[in-house]
């Protein structure tokens, strides 16, 4: 944890020290994101469902004022933690969406920028576990629209290419229950933290692609 902070620190010192340079104007770009996602509630899915991959690649425009809009498509997966159960449960939960973003973004200098986020669209999401399969229930599905929200922030490698630390904060519109992995009972959780929407954070990084690329000075 210690070593992001460190990398935070030296890129806001990075875009003061050199908040002269030439500034960088892109109209669009293409991203993939890589991060790691985090489960926090309810008190099952955070206890049970272990975060692996979260996967995002879309194109976004940019627009006067430092706006932008985009759109893309994620792939999400979670592992069943075996130990968190009283019997053994393989399997995995695994997210794909579509979604559209809107943003504000801006070039401090030509080698640091910050990326501000909210994603939001339709989530498919399926639970296949080997108890679920003997039970002839495979895969459970849920489905409904999810968000996140994104922090980026960005260090460019040349006129066309840059790399981001990239914080998030998701939710999907279904409450997760032992029952979605085939368990039988409650597991000793209460009944109402089922009812509680997913939620996870998310930290990882990207790569960043610019099309259109102006350049202007301040």
């Amino acid at each position: 944890m210690k070593g992001f902070v460190y990398i935070i620190l030296f890129l806001t010192a990075f875009s003061w020290g050199n908040i002269c340079a030439q500034k960088v104007d892109p109209k669009g770009t293409f991203n993939v994101e890589l991060t790691l996602p985090g489960s926090v509630s309810n008190a099952p899915f955070s206890d049970i469902m272990q975060g692996l991959a979260n996967v995002s690649v879309l194109y976004q425009y940019s627009f006067p004022f430092h706006l932008n809009v985009g759109g893309g498509v994620r792939y999400s997966l979670f592992t069943v933690d075996e130990f968190a159960v009283p019997s053994p449960v393989y399997g995995n939960m695994q997210s794909g969406s579509v979604f559209l973003k809107l943003g504000y973004d801006k070039f401090h200098n030509d080698r640091f920028a910050t990326d501000y986020g909210v994603k939001f669209g339709y989530t498919q999401t399926f639970f296949s576990t080997d108890v679920n399969k003997e039970n002839g229930v495979n895969p459970v599905r849920v489905s409904g629209p999810g968000a996140e929200a994104t922090i980026g922030l960005i260090l460019t490698a040349d006129e066309r290419n840059s790399y981001r630390l990239i914080f998030g904060y998701g939710l999907q519109n279904f409450g997760f229950n032992p029952s979605m992995i085939g368990l039988e009972s409650n597991e000793g959780y209460d009944p109402g933290e089922f009812d509680r929407i997913t939620q996870y954070f998310c930290l990882g990084f990207g790569y960043t692609f610019y099309f259109g690329q102006k350049s202007s000075t301040d």
